[in-house]
């Protein structure tokens, strides 16, 4: 079956889920590995995107009020003529795809094609919503029956009022412009004016906001208060107890856009920190890293023939053991050679290999490095190491009489971005660099677009910092020391 898949094409059509990344789907991270073409709805978390093949193929379909980038008939049309080319294509879709999100139509058009498909169902922003407002939508002796349904122009016109006022709770998807047509028909139909109602703007992200008021009022409450879409509301007794249920505290950086400019495969782990204090991450991989094949296995780089190995980054740890890897051999070339790291985030790389650090400076620094390192005289040291890495650690350990070889073992290369990550980047409000080489690439990408004066521009050390202000002309905020829990501090700092 799964060889048919692969020949013949296939298409998921999977749920994204209400926004908050850490409730999308193993399955649908699955499929998104799998994915030769990945078609994603403006609703469907940056975030998600980081489980994609590196080769695979992005496609922004929108899909957000009033400012779709492709109808409905062009995204069927466009899944139909892909899988019939052979393409293992994922939708991604806010929400579930079978919760007005028209999958069923999309699935109707896959099955008269004659092309496999797969449904994988997201968690439903009718139900995760309201849970993360503290808004139960069934509670014992209060609500024991609840519906869901569209708000796009006060309600469809077939829409059963008089049978949605006599249930207990009732859920309004993208109800936003009209809110007050519903609220009416709901009265009419004979819903009381006060019965509890509560809207949610970004529900399960780090800028929901919620307002409480009654049927009556709610459509004015959200004006007042200024909610925006995505926006769902509950009507019925349930919506009274947020207050008492409310346990979804935004962090510190709720409400800020940051923008992590690592190179995708690279970004999870200061995304997820963002993402913990309450961030909206803007993924833009201005970089990507790709492994020299070097000679370290025989001759003069033979791993074993050498007093020290110097780490400077976990890209060095990885691609040097690729190396030995592509080479049939493992750890156990090193034999007694002592390993040094330049920070704790190097080490633990090494630790991923088994591998513990002999040595381990006092600040992540190359100088630090340099001038630390014990029994350097003589010493035979060989340094893997970046395409663009600066020369300032050898020659710290030559000047100290080290016998130092170089080897590059990985170069980084530009990324150009898209012209709409580009424009959200110049609109955030932080912008992140761990690398000089990310601050030169974005400036290439944005060309003559600018971080907006506001923005807070952040570097992880002194050499970033130093090509961010050459990039951009200014810097902000620099790390206390070059690791990401301290460019994490320094961005916190930064931001009023």
């Amino acid at each position: 079956m799964m060889e048919m898949i692969e020949r013949t094409g296939h298409v998921w059509l999977v749920g994204a889920g209400p926004g908050d990344p850490g409730l999308f789907t193993i399955a649908g991270a699955e499929a998104l590995r799998r994915a030769e073409v990945v078609l994603y709805d403006a609703l469907a978390s940056d975030s998600l995107l980081s489980h994609c093949n590196a080769a695979a193929e992005l496609i922004p379909v929108g899909k957000r009020a009033g400012h779709h980038s492709a109808t409905q008939d062009e995204i069927t049309a466009l899944l139909v003529r892909l899988g019939s080319q052979g393409k293992r294509v994922v939708r991604l879709k806010g929400g579930d795809p079978f919760v007005f999100g028209r999958g069923g139509e999309e699935a109707l058009a896959l099955a008269a094609a004659e092309i496999p498909f797969t449904i994988i169902p997201g968690v439903t922003s009718a139900v995760a919503v309201p849970a993360y407002a503290g808004i139960p939508v069934t509670h014992r002796g209060a609500a024991a029956t609840f519906a869901v349904v569209t708000g796009r122009e006060g309600g469809d016109s077939t829409t059963d009022w008089d049978a949605l006022a006599r249930v207990d709770t009732l859920v309004i998807l993208m109800g936003a412009a009209g809110l007050a047509e519903i609220a009416c028909n709901l009265i009419r139909a004979g819903s009381p004016p006060e019965t509890p109602a509560a809207s949610i703007s970004h529900g399960t992200l780090p800028s929901q906001r919620v307002a409480v008021a009654t049927l009556e009022s709610i459509a004015a409450e959200v004006a007042a208060a200024g909610l925006s879409t995505p926006l769902i509301t509950v009507v019925g007794s349930v919506a009274a107890l947020s207050g008492q249920i409310a346990w979804y505290v935004p962090g510190p950086l709720a409400g800020r856009s940051v923008v992590v400019t690592r190179a995708r495969a690279q970004a999870s782990q200061l995304r997820l920190m963002f993402e913990s204090l309450g961030a909206t991450v803007i993924e833009a991989p201005t970089l990507e890293v790709v492994h020299r094949p070097v000679p370290l296995v025989s001759g003069d780089l033979a791993p074993s023939r050498w007093d020290w190995i110097t780490f400077t980054s976990q890209n060095a740890v990885e691609s040097f053991f690729e190396i030995l890897g592509d080479a049939g051999l493992d750890a156990r070339a090193l034999e007694t050679t002592r390993l040094a790291a330049v920070g704790e985030a190097t080490a633990a790389a090494l630790a991923r290999h088994g591998l513990r650090a002999d040595f381990i400076p006092t600040r992540a620094t190359g100088d630090s490095l340099a001038a630390e390192l014990p029994r350097v005289n003589g010493a035979r040291i060989l340094l893997p190491r970046g395409s663009q890495s600066e020369d300032r650690l050898a020659a710290g350990l030559r000047a100290r009489g080290g016998r130092v070889e170089e080897a590059v073992v990985y170069e980084t290369l530009p990324v150009p971005l898209d012209f709409a990550t580009c424009e959200r980047v110049a609109r955030a409000d932080v912008i992140t660099f761990a690398s000089a080489s990310a601050a030169r690439y974005l400036a290439q990408s944005l060309g003559e677009l600018q971080p907006a004066p506001s923005a807070r521009l952040v570097a992880i050390g002194t050499q970033t910092a130093a090509a961010v202000r050459r990039a951009f002309g200014r810097i902000d905020a620099e790390a206390v020391e070059p690791s990401l829990p301290a460019l994490v501090a320094a961005v916190l700092g930064a931001v009023p």
